[in-house]
């Protein structure tokens, strides 16, 4: 599970704000690069850390880094202002440039915490440009700065794909594109939805197997597949890796064929991933990986979340898979992650946008 970072909230010298909200332009650039300013000397003894924290690496299976990490001179910083990420890195007390505007920006108070060591990143969001995130990362001395950020890169890895996939899902949800006779069937019928997008369809809804397919981009080089399955009357015993690992075959194996039936899907264990993760404030378990057709003539990447429901006592699975053998496919496994947390059982719902999607089938 996610480990708190001590985050400070405001920063008392207000420089850093004063820019109204009302005058602010959109954050740009590619949502996998990180903007890192930085002494090119203090920069070298911190890379490697940083590489390790944001430039993990998912096999789709080419290797994909999640993001890239571009270092540049505080002179430069007033034309990286509009960049979605920016991380500003220095210790305090060093004398270098970048610690030197650090120092600037933060009070006494706050300097005494860094020294203290209670406190070591500072997350501001939207503070030159709207959907951006800047963090300050800052320690006593350099070298204590990189092992604080190796030992907290889980947490910092989350603030900036968090934020990227909060960009996305306002970049994809739009209620004018939005299919609410397949969200109204999906709600009615089975007590869940999740927000359908105009070119998804309806791929395979069986009900004796408690099981909805979703795909887009049929029979082209760039498909999209994402299905909802849930085991009713369960328990949270049932959350292991091997029991939803069992579960997840034996669903591909039966309903994602090629259409001569004769080759089905199945995950192999090269670069699999599995963990523990909060999905929409549910405890759940994560899997990454790749999957292939079993006579070997295409695969691709898949992510997928399984999490019990107490109030249902439903086990929830569900699991988006990528078939794009000519293009890259980390950005195309983000958004189908973005769509995955849309899914609300029926008492997440909100009232009035349950009460405005069932209206579809009265239509």
């Amino acid at each position: 599970m996610k480990t708190r970072i001590t985050i400070l909230i405001s920063i008392l010298i207000s420089t850093l704000f004063v820019q109204s909200c009302s005058t602010k332009k959109k954050a740009k650039g590619p949502e996998d690069v990180i903007h890192v300013v930085a002494d090119s000397s203090e920069f070298l003894i911190i890379q490697d850390a940083l590489k390790e924290t944001f430039g993990k690496i998912i096999n789709t299976p080419q290797p994909e880094e999640l993001f890239s990490i571009k270092r540049h001179s505080i002179n430069n910083l007033s034309s990286l202002k509009l960049n979605k990420n920016l991380i500003i890195a220095a210790p305090v007390n060093s004398g270098s440039y970048t610690s030197q505007y650090i120092e600037s920006i933060v009070d006494s108070n706050v300097k005494q915490m860094i020294l203290g060591d209670s406190v070591f990143v500072i997350n501001k969001y939207d503070l030159w440009a709207e959907n951006q995130l800047v963090m300050i990362l800052t320690s006593d001395d350099i070298n204590s700065l990189a092992s604080k950020i190796i030992d907290r890169k889980d947490d910092l890895f989350y603030y900036f794909r968090e934020s990227s996939n909060k960009r996305l899902a306002k970049g994809l949800y739009n209620p004018r594109f939005e299919q609410r006779d397949i969200e109204a069937k999906l709600l009615s019928n089975y007590g869940w939805m999740m927000y359908i997008q105009a070119d998804y369809t309806l791929a395979m809804d069986k009900p004796e197997d408690n099981f909805v397919w979703l795909r887009r981009g049929v029979n082209t080089d760039m498909e999209r597949w994402i299905f909802v399955h849930w085991i009713e009357n369960s328990s949270p015993e049932f959350l292991d890796v091997d029991s939803i690992s069992n579960e997840r075959d034996k669903l591909t194996k039966k309903y994602y064929t090629t259409t001569d039936d004769t080759a089905f899907v199945v995950s192999y264990d090269k670069f699999k991933m599995d963990s523990e993760v909060n999905f929409n404030d549910k405890y759940a378990l994560m899997t990454q990986g790749l999957w292939k057709f079993n006579n070997e003539s295409g695969g691709g990447p898949y992510i997928s979340y399984s999490f019990y429901d107490e109030e249902t006592r439903r086990i929830y699975m569900l699991d988006a898979s990528i078939f794009a053998p000519k293009y890259l496919k980390k950005s195309l496994i983000q958004q189908v992650d973005v769509l995955l947390h849309s899914f609300k059982t029926e008492s997440e719902v909100d009232p009035i946008k349950k009460e405005q999607i069932l209206e579809e089938l009265e239509d």
